[in-house]
């Protein structure tokens, strides 16, 4: 991860195809494309990797949630189930359905807590939105028995988790509904794009629809479709789609590349006492994206990225005070800094978050280290490194006389 690292012939093919046409918007100029069509194919190809019967592209991983959220027909007063550690496009997409967000708490996987989310529901709670983060799942089956129980929507966030599996199904097609990002850092990338699929004719007929200004996209004449819905523009370009295409071929490669330099590392890293990992549900395999291990306490922790930064051991985070992964640097979320006004239904329904206690997520991700795992690195780099790692840790766990 991420695909970036190994752009090459395919990608420039696929691209240079759409500037060949000189048609970069995904609808339309059917004389000109040359029967090219690189997101309907970047679709077909998502359903038969996934494993669905529908895949929608947009813009972004962002626009996909909103897309999955509004399909879905959540709005204003709704609420939505979410992890505490997530990206801030889990709970941005729902505040721009009107919705209210209610954080709950992760546990050792890094996810959502199932016994917390049934603990949160209440008569307006719509959507559990399982956040599938650095490459690893929720506890997929407890979360659906909830869903089902009380006749929720489950909605996967495996924007971070593409080509990981649940059960013996694709990450994202678990749900009723699956989002992914496609951005510049993500394991596949087309340097924007998402995509939001589903089995559900009725969410994918809306979900086209939504994100495309509401067009119903019937017949030929974009000129003469019709409107029968609001929706907004959260199109991706030909151009994207076609760096996509080239790269979900590539997929299975790249995560195999993954689960080898993950495995190196981890197998040294295993060595240590005091050292664990997160815990993968059962019948879960991960994409070896992240590599993420748990310290004995959060002082390990944060003197561990310390040392790691210090000694050339890049690309590891530490998202306990990380601006954009976990709650307690979402000033902006607790005190509802918009530059537009929210809905009575939403300021009435946010819980104070600045009173909020989630402890129970502070003690996991407060001792939690994830290290990206590159798919450029050679074997002799990967060795190198877990060797730095294990130096590092083995001092820092050592010296505290764990």
């Amino acid at each position: 991860m991420p695909g970036f690292e190994l752009f090459g012939d395919k990608e420039r093919e696929q691209v240079n195809d759409v500037l060949d046409s000189g048609v970069l918007m995904r609808y339309g100029f059917d004389g000109m494309r040359n029967g090219h069509w690189k997101a309907k194919e970047l679709e077909k190809a998502l359903e038969k990797r996934m494993q669905v019967n529908h895949a929608q592209l947009v813009s972004s991983g962002t626009a996909a949630l909103t897309v999955a959220l509004a399909c879905a027909k959540v709005g204003a007063g709704d609420e939505v189930i979410l992890p505490t550690f997530t990206f801030v496009a889990s709970f941005e997409a729902v505040l721009s359905v009107g919705a209210v967000p209610i954080l709950v708490d992760v546990d050792d996987t890094l996810t959502l807590d199932p016994l917390a989310v049934e603990n949160a529901i209440t008569d307006k709670t719509k959507v559990v939105m399982p956040v599938h983060m650095c490459g690893s799942m929720a506890d997929l089956a407890p979360l659906k028995v909830i869903c089902e129980k009380h006749g929720l929507i489950l909605l996967e966030d495996a924007c971070q988790a593409i080509g990981g599996s649940y059960d013996g199904k694709p990450l994202g097609s678990y749900g009723d509904l699956g989002c992914f990002s496609f951005d510049y850092v993500k394991t596949i990338t087309c340097g924007e794009g998402g995509a939001v699929i589903t089995n559900n004719q009725e969410f994918y007929k809306l979900a086209d629809q939504y994100s495309d200004h509401g067009h119903d996209h019937i017949g030929k004449d974009r000129g003469a479709e019709g409107h029968p819905i609001l929706g907004y523009n959260y199109r991706i370009s030909e151009l994207h789609a076609a760096v996509g295409l080239a790269q979900i071929e590539r997929l299975d490669d790249f995560i195999t590349t993954q689960k080898k330099n993950y495995s190196i590392i981890r197998s040294t890293l295993e060595k240590i006492p005091g050292i664990s990992f997160r815990r993968v549900p059962k019948n879960g395999v991960e994409n070896y994206s992240f590599l993420s291990f748990y310290l004995p306490t959060e002082e390990m922790a944060r003197k561990t990225i310390k040392v790691f930064s210090e000694n050339g051991v890049d690309a590891c985070f530490y998202w306990f005070i990380n601006n954009w992964h976990y709650y307690r640097k979402w000033e902006h979320l607790k005190d509802l800094n918009s530059l537009n006004s929210f809905s009575m239904e939403l300021r009435e329904g946010l819980p104070n978050y600045n009173m909020s206690d989630f402890s129970k997520s502070d003690q996991w991700v407060g001792r939690n280290i994830s290290c990206l795992i590159k798919l450029g690195w050679t074997d002799e780099e990967v060795t190198s490194r877990a060797e730095k790692m294990a130096n590092v840790l083995r001092n820092i766990v050592d010296f505290s006389n764990y």
